[in-house]
């Protein structure tokens, strides 16, 4: 019996390195492997084309044609057919020049809107036929075919970008329809001979970090036939969540004073011919209409460019990806949509990790949803964990499963501030049995939201904090505040920052060691984000929000500390200083999501 076995081992081994030398993809362990057949990048064979959609953004009469790009093994030529990775972006041929004034300026008056921007344009750059080199290496020596192409009004892609509008969506749909032969292709971008896609199984994966991984995201809400899978990382999922928050005007991290129409002008690199028609259309009819920057309130030019209201034609396998500490990004992009592709019963998965900005799931993985779903090979990826999130000391490709995200065991535990001194106090597990003081803060834009924290006291900011932990304690999901305010002012920001103390003031530490979560809200949204109205001087409202997804286990011998403050020199507008906000403690409190419960707490937090 034991020389069967022998044999049978030889004849795998032989059978393995057989397939490995054919020119066909081959797989182990649930994973599409290099084959060396198709490692020789000098074989490979790269065109370019232009394929028809069905909208005309640029006006002039004709629909518009996306600039594609394929780059696919020769063996292809021989009837080999593969799937594809597909991905599309509107920087794969520039974007423009930081000059000043293109961002507008946030030192003045909430209601007002501030000076005009100035408008820089983009110099196109890149050559024919190559439009990124991007996937490629990965993709095609595992035996897929890539396909790049330049959104709307971008490189050599006529029409006019939109940021969010429903081309953006039905761009990447025509390149998949063609893929599939329900589209046109053609060899240049206003001739009439056509090109097939002769090579492909017609399955498509997409892939892409931040504005590219919107773009598969945008393409699976059409519910296209053919796109089997999307990896989102980082993607804007709603230009509301990304400009505003809870009816605040509120800029991403990095990049204050930007919003809509500053990012049109980035990405608009398309013919410079139809710029001025796409400008007065898009940017200086849609978009200045729509963004109302002076109330904030969430409306109908945000509702269009939501894609959690689009969802409903979705079949796409989802496994989206992010950082929690994504300030640009923020991790409430891929939450909100995986929990609505989930409870629509759509095969889902979610990678999280510590850091900020992009940041792919391990290769490993993403090989096995692409393997999974376009070439049809059984690995289980689908099953098990859904979620996968990086612990704070652990490096990205060492993920720590769980059942899901936030995490099943995870219990909202109701926390109430307690003063000991005019801006400082305990958070609490029981609520005061007297009646407290109210407390007064003064808005200052002067002073960050890092330096607030540190600070022993401060006019500038509240801050209540837990007992010094005895054990490590594990967040999980969303927080939540529950507020009662007046202000001096008709408007005033609201910020909130959930942090653990002492501040590590390394400057090599993690941001992990300070930043448990944060939220912004504006006051005279207390009703809700699509009605406002200005704040009666002196007169209390009661409002309440959620702040940022997070996953995070805070160490013994940290306090959480909540700390409360009006305007946040990195993110919001930054009025004149002197509004005075005051908060009724005993009508405010703050939920957190601990794994465990409240029996948890009460143990890491015990004497």
């Amino acid at each position: 019996m034991k020389y069967y076995f022998l044999l049978l081992a030889v004849f795998l081994l032989n059978f393995s390195l057989l397939a490995q030398d054919k020119a066909e993809p081959w797989f182990k362990d649930g994973e599409a492997q290099i084959v060396p057949a198709f490692e020789n990048q000098q074989d490979w064979i790269r065109t370019d084309l232009w394929v028809e959609t069905t909208f005309d953004t640029d006006g002039d009469g004709r629909p518009d044609r996306m600039h594609v790009d394929v780059t696919r093994p020769k063996q292809t030529e021989d009837g080999l057919k593969l799937p594809v990775i597909y991905e599309s972006s509107p920087y794969f041929a520039g974007v423009a020049p930081n000059v000043e004034g293109a961002f507008y300026d946030v030192h003045h008056e909430l209601g007002a809107v501030g000076k005009d921007i100035v408008h820089p344009s983009v110099t196109r750059t890149g050559k024919r036929p190559i439009i990124s080199n991007s996937q490629i290496k990965t993709w095609v020596t595992r035996g897929y075919i890539v396909v790049h192409s330049s959104s709307p009004g971008t490189g050599l892609s006529q029409g006019s970008p939109t940021v969010g509008g429903d081309n953006e969506s039905l761009a990447p749909k025509a390149v998949i329809d063609w893929l599939n032969g329900r589209a046109k292709g053609y060899t240049t971008p206003d001739g009439t001979e056509e090109v097939k896609a002769y090579w492909t199984t017609g399955k498509v994966g997409m892939t892409g970090t931040s504005y590219n991984g919107t773009i598969p995201l945008a393409a699976a809400t059409t519910g296209v036939e053919g796109l089997e899978a999307i990896i989102p990382i980082a993607p804007n999922t709603s230009y509301y969540h990304y400009y505003r928050s809870n009816g605040l005007v509120r800029s991403p991290g990095g990049y204050l004073g930007e919003d809509v129409d500053v990012l049109y002008d980035f990405i608009h690199s398309g013919d410079e011919s139809k710029r001025a028609h796409n400008n007065k259309v898009y940017r200086d009819t849609e978009i200045k209409n729509g963004i109302d920057r002076k109330t904030g309130d969430y409306n109908e030019f945000w509702a269009s460019r939501d894609y959690l209201n689009d969802m409903k034609p979705m079949k796409a396998a989802l496994f989206m990806a992010h950082g929690f500490n994504d300030w640009n990004v923020m991790p409430e992009h891929s939450y909100r949509i995986y929990k609505a592709a989930e409870e629509m019963g759509l095969p889902v998965k979610i990678y999280y990790h510590q850091y900020g900005h992009g940041g792919p799931p391990p290769l490993s993985m993403m090989n096995k949803w692409f393997t999974k779903y376009l070439f049809g090979i059984e690995n289980d990826i689908e099953k098990g964990p859904k979620a996968w999130i990086v612990r704070e000391n652990d490096k990205s490709d060492n993920p720590t499963p769980y059942p899901n995200y936030p995490n099943p065991n995870a219990e909202l535990v109701k926390l109430y501030p307690i003063s000991t001194s005019p801006n400082d106090g305990i958070l609490s597990l029981e609520k005061k049995s007297t009646v407290q003081l109210h407390a007064m803060l003064r808005d200052d834009y002067n002073f960050s939201g890092d330096s607030l924290a540190q600070l022993s006291g401060s006019i500038h900011r509240l801050l209540f904090t837990t007992p010094i932990l005895k054990e490590d304690l594990h967040l999980s999901g969303l927080s939540k505040l529950n507020i009662k305010l007046a202000s001096s002012k008709p408007a005033a920001n609201l910020s909130v920052w959930m942090v653990s103390l002492p501040w590590n003031k390394d400057k090599n530490a993690k941001i992990t060691d300070n930043i448990i979560t944060r939220g912004w809200a504006d006051p005279q949204n207390y009703k809700s984000i699509t009605e406002s109205e200005p704040l009666e001087p002196g007169k209390f409202y009661e409002m309440s929000f959620d702040l940022i997804p997070d996953d995070q286990v805070i160490p013994a011998g940290q306090q959480i500390g909540l700390m409360i403050f009006s305007s946040d020199n990195q993110f919001t507008l930054l009025p004149e200083p002197g509004t005075i906000l005051t908060v009724d403690l005993d009508k405010t409190t703050i939920e957190i999501p601990v794994v465990g419960g409240k029996n948890v707490l009460i143990k890491a937090m015990s004497n």
